[in-house]
């Protein structure tokens, strides 16, 4: 009967003891670690790509269904509720069988759903169909969860961040490339209200394909994948609702929810209102708007990576009170941002405000998950999870108030999202941890291995 070998495995780049990789090369593709990376953010970048395909091509699709603002507001509504639930799930489920059969799994029961587009008829099938398309963006926690287990603590702030926001990225290129399919297929001569359906194709395909890369090529820990590794007891297998309690019990992730519904969740809205705002209130054309649009969600390409530099930067200079500080300063200041965006009048200097708005809210969801992986290591992913459906739930809260049949105009709901930023932000001023202190405290247990504990 052969034995598992002793020998400690090889790998490409430097390890700590947890064999999680000290060092971070996104031009890398060396295995585990980095082939897990792009791996993860092109799988979640196809969900972006699915999730915000319809906005760009509202106006045509509003046309076709005969939709009213009302129901645009309450489809995107849908997506976002659809994403709530599923990222509470998806925390557990990565805890319980591995980041890499949780993503691909629900990629590909998402994906014929996002083919089913082509098939809406109605304003009740189209905001079905956003609200199931919207459990894709549950990928995220898998995303996120995954990293944590690769990346050791001292750069797990710049991999999450480079991870999510190259996966982000795919919200900016769909509000781009999805007109531009639409226009390429009626420059066939098909029409219009025809053209749109054949478009979705292409998200589909992209999730699918993406799904099956993570199962063929993915590995879930530096060591193996969940059973493999579970057999070997590099990870012990503990009660669902342990897990679950000791996730939920913690009111850091609470915090950490709060403060991340009005970052990433102000950045989910804003995605979904933008290009029509400036299509409406600029009377610029439907390719312009997309154009315009898609440089809010392609600043994710280096701004949300740069929340994950300066939260891990400021951590070894200051400790968890310097990513701390960093996220209440730059979430504050992006709130200031978008107050501002809503009162400008031009469209150049909307445009330009847009941009900065758009750098700072997405570096606060980078600073936002710098943190996360420090709050508990034994519910990691519950912990992920409640931080995620929490930007989910800032996004329903946010349109539901402001955008969906409210008695503000865009603008004024915009500034207004602003003020709300500013304010929900102010609670990460009471996140504690006993060994690393807070904002305005220092640690009372230095010497406690509190993420253990906890």
């Amino acid at each position: 009967m052969a034995a598992y070998s002793t020998k400690p495995p090889f790998f490409d780049l430097p390890v700590d003891s947890d064999h999680k990789a000290t060092e971070f090369r996104p031009l890398s593709l060396a295995p585990p670690h980095m082939r897990a990376f792009h791996l993860a953010w092109l799988s979640l970048f196809s969900c972006f790509f699915s999730t915000f395909a319809i906005p760009p091509l509202i106006s045509v699709i509003r046309d076709d269904l005969n939709l009213t603002n009302t129901d645009i507001s309450n489809a995107g509504i849908a997506s976002f509720v659809g994403s709530i639930f599923a990222r509470l799930a998806m925390g557990p489920i990565c805890d319980l069988v591995g980041p890499r059969v949780a993503s691909a799994t629900l990629s590909l029961i998402t994906a014929p759903v996002v083919l089913s587009t082509s098939l809406v008829t109605s304003p009740h099938s189209f905001i079905l169909i956003r609200f199931l398309i919207g459990f894709s963006l549950a990928n995220f926690v898998a995303n996120q969860f995954w990293m944590s287990s690769m990346f050791s603590g001292s750069i797990v702030g710049l991999a999450n961040g480079v991870a999510a926001g190259w996966a982000n990225v795919g919200a900016g290129v769909t509000q781009l490339v999805m007109p531009l399919i639409y226009t390429l297929i009626t420059s066939f001569d098909v029409p219009s209200f025809t053209a749109w359906r054949i478009a979705f194709f292409v998200p589909a395909i992209l999730q699918a394909v993406t799904a099956l890369m993570v199962l063929a090529y993915g590995q879930d820990l530096p060591d193996g994948n969940y059973k493999r590794s579970n057999s070997r007891g590099n990870k012990p297998k503990e009660n669902v609702f342990s897990v679950l309690f000791h996730g939920l019990k913690n009111y850091r992730g609470w915090i950490l929810g709060l403060t991340y519904g009005f970052c990433f969740g102000v950045e989910l809205t804003t995605d979904n209102i933008i290009a029509q705002y400036f299509y409406d209130r600029f009377d610029v054309n439907i390719e312009t708007a997309g154009a315009i649009a898609a440089s809010f969600g392609l600043a994710n390409l280096f701004s949300r990576p740069s929340g994950g530099v300066i939260s891990d930067e400021m951590a070894k200079r200051f400790g968890m009170r310097g990513r701390l500080w960093s996220l209440w300063v730059v979430q504050t200041v992006a709130g200031l941002l978008c107050v501002l965006l809503g009162r400008v009048n031009s469209l150049w200097g909307s445009v330009l405000v847009m941009c900065g708005f758009s750098l700072f809210v997405q570096a606060a969801s980078g600073l936002t998950f710098g943190v996360v992986p420090f709050v508990s290591k034994r519910s990691l992913g519950v912990i992920s999870g409640m931080t995620g459906s929490g930007g989910t739930m800032g996004a329903v809260v946010t349109q539901l108030l402001l955008f969906s049949g409210s008695k503000f105009s865009t603008q004024t709901g915009i500034s207004l999202m602003g003020l709300m930023m500013i304010v929900c932000t102010l609670p990460v001023t009471f996140i504690y941890f006993p060994q690393w202190g807070g904002i305005f405290c220092f640690p009372s247990r230095p010497n406690e291995d509190y993420q253990l504990l906890e």
